[in-house]
């Protein structure tokens, strides 16, 4: 079952994903073009997911992860994880 792409706030975190990144940044404008692509591909997705079992992880979230760590050159999702506060 495909998860939704909700972002669940500060759950673990008391600095939001939005305050660690500045207002000018590029990242900002790219993530406007990424949301518009991945916004016409989510029908797509919704056809590739099943319609039971858990939720996963929402295609959308693991796309933009994937971006960053290829803009940034981690090597791994490990790495991505540990170097989001950097």
């Amino acid at each position: 079952m495909r998860g939704g792409d909700a972002s669940s706030g500060g759950l673990f975190s008391y600095v939001s994903c939005e305050a660690r990144v500045p207002a000018d940044h590029p990242l900002r404008a790219i993530r406007a073009i990424v949301d518009e692509a991945l916004e016409v591909l989510s029908p797509r997705f919704d056809e590739l997911y099943s319609r039971i079992g858990r939720p996963s992880i929402a295609p959308e979230k693991l796309l933009r992860a994937l971006l960053l760590q290829a803009f940034y050159s981690i090597r791994s999702e490990r790495q991505l994880m540990e170097q989001l506060d950097y």
